[in-house]
């Protein structure tokens, strides 16, 4: 699709008015119309307005003329998983599992390949396989290259460490020892708890990155400890196969 056709279509699916879309994006209604008719193309500026307003890459409103790749995972990008700046606004580098409100969630390249690793298997690789192919393939990109300029001297993994050493303080009866987190999406991990009033309530944003790791039982069972915090709270909780049948044990502000 060309970009006209591309924002008419955004527009009316987001019950826009032509004079609703020039307010949100500073120019004027004959503006749009221009752009919607094809005889102009929305500038730098106003194509960063735009993603804002319709929540899609660049890339998508210019009628998708690249292949985005994440430049930390390699993961292949669709506007659905793009990471965010610190404004909210959308970053096609990154996908939101490795970087999150402006924050790069991954240091260790080791950490990050077993991360990635269970992910290719479902894909039909061999952890052997996956191994290989993720050390070669992490160094090309451009996170890694230019990690020394990129990197943060250590805070994200400091502040991990401060929740690890949080999370283990409240000795949990029957959760193990956290060793580590990995960056977890809100939609993927939002489960829906019981309370005692017979409400369901979940408490987390769904496209918000935290931090978060998954535990086998100390004692056996077949229900696991999930595990997910952020600078604002802390939560504990244990499911079945796939999460069903969650309850909350501990839900702490910080």
């Amino acid at each position: 699709m060309k970009t006209k056709d591309i924002l008419f279509e955004l527009r009316k699916r987001s019950g826009l008015s032509q004079d609703d879309l020039a307010e949100k994006v500073f120019v004027t209604r004959q503006a749009v119309s221009r752009w919607e008719n094809g005889e102009t193309v929305p500038n730098t500026e106003a194509l960063k307005l735009l993603s804002k307003v319709f929540n899609v890459s660049i890339n998508t409103l210019l009628g998708s003329p690249h292949t985005l790749v994440c430049q930390c995972c390699g993961m292949p990008l669709e506007d659905a998983i793009l990471g965010r700046n610190r404004d909210g606004s959308l970053n096609e580098d990154y996908c939101q599992w490795c970087y999150a409100d402006g924050t790069y969630t991954y240091s260790d390249m080791d950490e990050l390949i077993g991360v990635c690793i269970p992910q290719l298997v479902k894909q039909g690789f061999t952890e052997e396989q996956a191994r290989t192919y993720l050390k070669e393939k992490l160094p090309t990109l451009d996170y890694w290259k230019r990690y020394e300029q990129l990197s943060d001297d250590g805070q994200f993994e400091a502040f991990k460490q401060q929740l690890i050493d949080e999370i283990n303080a409240l000795h949990i009866d029957g959760m193990p020892k956290v060793e580590k987190l990995n960056a977890l999406v809100g939609q993927y991990v939002n489960l829906a708890y019981r309370l005692p009033s017979g409400e369901n309530v979940r408490f987390l944003n769904d496209r918000t990155t935290y931090l978060g790791i998954q535990l086998e039982p100390a004692f056996g069972g077949d229900r696991c400890f999930g595990v997910l915090a952020n600078m604002d709270f802390i939560l504990i909780c244990t499911y079945g196969a796939e999460g069903a049948d969650p309850e909350l044990v501990l839900y702490k502000k910080r």
